[in-house]
């Protein structure tokens, strides 16, 4: 249930929508179904695997197939601390406007009011600027929630996991039964499934759908390696893969509905059509939506405070998930307490989380964004895939896998994470490192993009070695 609860969060009602609008709509199902075939599917069992053979957090267990690659567990580690810095600010909004749902206190300039009263934004990027109070307040209560229940231990965590988790479900499922209810939402859905096929020549398109199963299955990141060293060393492994990829895929193609079935009800209500309300990124759900839950005809901020909701919970089960890693790491390395090893962590994403906070930081957010999620995420999983299948070795692992499982692996399996996984992931990261070269991000300033971007990814390489140096337990 915790595994879940960290695949499905707002990787699939923020991000997976947005992603699939523009990388080329229902054709991005195509390239999103290989990685999740490819690349998800098989990395799961492979860090599901690892994380129950060895009984250890992601660089403990790296550590213990071969003492040199235990920076590639820290690479991970680090990762994902760099992706719940920003997470955790996003989260911050969502506490806000689960308040200003309650009056529908965005008005009708729903731009206006997250770009300019929200945020404040009022610096150009590379900017910072002062920080909002209320965004202050907002990112120091979620972390005040995330530090007492990871420190209280496993079991504490398993106990939120079962409550909070099942209930973003319903509260979806709510919100998918009201949108699919109101007028044009046909016509949203069929924009969101519209496909446009010539997308799929581009390598982006690809590294975005690998990007995404990376960063919504929470792969990479240490998670499920840290997650599974919980469970007894003979537990059940490619069924559990199978049940949390498929929840995480379905949950998102869901959302995926949701979102654009109230997009569709938007367009019709003002006029105009789907594409031009179709907000993509963080707009969508701090902007795009809100207008459309404004033009409800029936309690309107009921159905804002039940969408925000769901961001807000389905948020804390990724947070825990990926605060947990890191804090499993420095108790394993260094044999420290778990609450001094949370408060950490913890306190120290909330001051990197300052930076995305200030009236500037929605721009290093964008830009932390992707290079974690398109660039970080995707080439840990290669590096994890050629260690483990090559120093390890694949078909010993796919024998303690067919022994410890009920749905056993065959030859494809080895396959996969030998030859497919890593060549799609190297071809996509290397196209895609072209074009960047050729083309920077959102045409931001190149010291604002190699300060919050290319510095970030290789500095996180040079802590990871720097961490395996550092003594600790053997």
């Amino acid at each position: 249930m915790a595994a879940i609860g960290s695949a499905v969060g707002l990787g699939n009602i923020w991000r997976f929508p947005y992603v699939a609008y523009e990388n080329g709509g229902g054709a991005f199902l195509i390239p999103y179904f290989v990685a999740m075939f490819t690349a998800g599917i098989p990395l799961m069992m492979l860090e599901y695997g690892l994380g129950i053979k060895m009984q250890r957090s992601a660089p403990a267990s790296f550590a213990k197939v071969d003492k040199r690659f235990e920076w590639v567990g820290w690479w991970a580690v680090i990762v994902a601390f760099l992706l719940v810095a920003y997470y955790a600010v996003i989260m911050a909004w969502c506490w806000n406007y689960l308040f200003y749902s309650a009056t529908l206190a965005w008005g009708s300039d729903t731009h206006g009011f997250f770009h300019h009263q929200v945020l404040q934004l009022n610096q150009p990027p590379g900017g910072l600027g002062g920080i909002p109070g209320y965004i202050l307040l907002g990112l120091a209560l979620t972390w005040v929630c995330v530090f007492f229940t990871i420190s209280r231990g496993v079991r504490q965590m398993g106990r939120v996991a079962m409550w909070i988790v099942p209930l973003p479900f319903i509260l979806l499922a709510v919100l998918a039964a009201r949108g699919l209810t109101l007028p044009g939402a046909i016509e949203g859905i069929s924009y969101y499934l519209e496909p446009n096929f010539s997308q799929l020549l581009s390598p982006q398109v690809w590294l975005a759908a690998y990007g995404q199963v990376f960063f919504s299955l929470s792969l990479a990141t240490g998670v499920m390696i840290t997650y599974a060293s919980y469970l007894p060393h003979d537990s059940e492994v490619t069924n559990n893969a199978f049940i949390t990829s498929f929840a995480d895929t379905g949950i998102s193609f869901f959302a995926g509905f949701t979102i654009f079935s109230i997009l569709g009800y938007l367009a019709q209500a003002t006029g105009v059509e789907v594409a031009e309300v179709a907000t993509s990124g963080i707009g969508l759900a701090f902007v795009t939506i809100p207008a459309a839950i404004s033009k409800l005809p029936l309690a309107a901020p009921l159905f804002g405070m039940l969408f925000f909701l769901t961001l807000l919970m389905l948020s804390f089960t990724s947070a825990f998930s990926l605060v947990e890693s890191c804090v499993s790491s420095l108790v394993d390395k260094w044999q420290i307490s778990r609450r001094k090893a949370t408060l950490v962590v913890t306190s120290l994403a909330f001051l990197v989380g300052l930076v995305y906070s200030s009236r500037g930081g929605l721009y290093w957010l964008g830009i932390a964004d992707h290079w974690v999620s398109n660039y970080g995420l995707v080439a840990v999983g290669l590096v994890e895939a050629v260690v483990l299948a090559y120093f390890f070795g694949a078909s010993p692992f796919r024998t303690f896998l067919n022994s410890v499982s009920e749905i056993r692996v065959g030859g494809w399996w080895e396959i996969m994470v030998k030859f497919i996984a890593p060549s799609i992931l190297g071809l996509s990261l290397g196209l895609s490192l072209y074009r960047e070269f050729q083309q920077p991000y959102s045409e931001y300033p190149i010291w604002c993009l190699v300060v919050g971007g290319w510095l970030m990814v290789v500095g996180a390489i040079i802590l990871a070695f720097i961490f395996q140096r550092v003594g600790g337990r053997e």
